[in-house]
């Protein structure tokens, strides 16, 4: 009996290579300054562009370190270190020692800085959802489900994580 295993090997390198073209094209369009630009304005908000997905990040994950940040935003840490003291200048962070390490320090979203970020969420959502404005319901929570599994997989589950 004749194996199909290399017919089904190439459909899957085929449809792998589809989904990690989509995958660039989402993050190009979640992460491009024109987005960025887009959210800050719809959010009514002032805030230089560079600083917003570090604010965005701190308040999503932090307490979070410089290091851990910056390696989240692809940047070199003195960068990102002095642009959270920029965020902190502004009141939207503030930077205390790490509870489990006093001798790291954290950044976590200050009061005015939280208030930014709703505005920023409720911005992207009213964004989001016109762009799932056509789509089923049930498409939208089969898609979350996935992305949410498949980062997921990513982060820890299938090993080294390629880009």
């Amino acid at each position: 009996m004749p194996s199909n295993e290399n017919v089904q090997n190439t459909h899957i390198s085929a449809e792998l290579r589809e989904l990690h073209g989509a995958v660039l094209d989402i993050v190009a369009a979640m992460i491009g300054s024109q987005r960025d630009e887009m959210l800050i304005a719809a959010a009514g908000i002032r805030l230089d562009r560079a600083l917003f997905p570090l604010l965005v990040l701190i308040e999503r994950l932090g307490p979070i370190g410089v290091v851990s940040l910056a390696d989240r935003v692809g940047r070199d840490y003195t960068t990102v270190s002095r642009q959270v003291a920029k965020l902190e200048e502004l009141g939207l962070v503030e930077r205390r020692a790490s509870e489990v390490d006093r001798r790291v320090r954290e950044a976590v979203v200050a009061p005015a800085g939280k208030a930014m970020t709703d505005a920023i969420d409720v911005a992207r959502e009213r964004l989001m959802r016109a762009a799932f404005a056509d789509w089923e319901a049930q498409d939208v929570r089969d898609l979350v489900r996935l992305v949410r599994r498949f980062a997921e997989t990513m982060r820890g589950g299938a090993g080294e994580t390629v880009t």
